[in-house]
């Protein structure tokens, strides 16, 4: 009799996972896909705050000397609503100067650059703010409170509020958005709450360079632009 031989395995089935591979793989590309997109769409940040990057470009050539290190907004980007208060303890925020161009500023009486800057940030509020224009520089010691009201009236600063943050929440809230690397940093915003500039020092903010630059943001059809 013949010798009895074992068939030979049938051969696997690899069409479901072929098809499974397929599958993800399409899943994979249609994902990367999409978050190019989402990144894209992320990067495109408010319309509305379009005409701040368009005057930010305009304003550019003014951005020199003592106010060099201004780096000019390059895409729209609306800041959010700081929450702080008043000398009083009132709640304040950042919608509360909407419709004015506003210099944010953030201080502490433990930061040797932001004492030194707050004369010329009280210069600057008083040779150019009013109806259009207002320095909106917030304290940020948590501990202490009535040393930033102490430090404000032994330097006989009078025309800047004391506007505090004892939370620091405000710092923190800027570092969010890459607008705080650290102290002192200010933020130029126009009157919708847009980002026009933003400074990480201190800067001589009652120069004529400064002037000039905050001038032409505050009315830049006067300006030329």
């Amino acid at each position: 009799m013949p010798e009895e031989t074992t068939p030979p395995p049938a051969p696997m089935r690899r069409t479901p996972l072929l098809i499974g591979a397929v599958l993800i793989g399409a899943m994979i590309g249609f994902g990367a896909v999409y978050g190019i997109v989402g990144l894209k769409r992320n990067a495109s940040g408010d319309p509305a705050c379009q005409p701040a990057v368009a005057l930010s470009k305009k304003l550019r050539p003014l951005a020199h000397g003592e106010v060099a290190a201004l780096t000019m907004a390059t895409s729209p980007l609306r800041l959010p609503d700081l929450a702080f208060e008043d000398a009083d303890g009132h709640p304040k925020k950042l919608s509360d100067w909407r419709g004015k161009t506003v210099l944010v500023n953030l201080w502490a009486t433990w930061c040797v650059p932001c004492r030194k800057e707050m004369p010329a940030l009280e210069g600057l509020e008083t040779k150019l703010g009013g109806s259009n224009f207002q320095v909106v520089a917030v304290n940020i010691d948590t501990r202490d409170p009535e040393k930033p009201k102490n430090f404000l009236k032994d330097a006989h600063l009078t025309r800047l509020g004391a506007f505090t943050d004892p939370t620091a929440k405000v710092f923190q809230d800027l570092k969010n958005i890459g607008r705080a690397l650290g102290m002192p940093t200010s933020v130029l915003i126009d009157g919708e709450g847009c980002e026009i500039g933003t400074i990480a020092g201190p800067a001589e903010w009652d120069s004529d360079d400064a002037l000039k630059l905050i001038s032409a943001a505050v009315k830049p059809a006067a300006a030329g632009f």
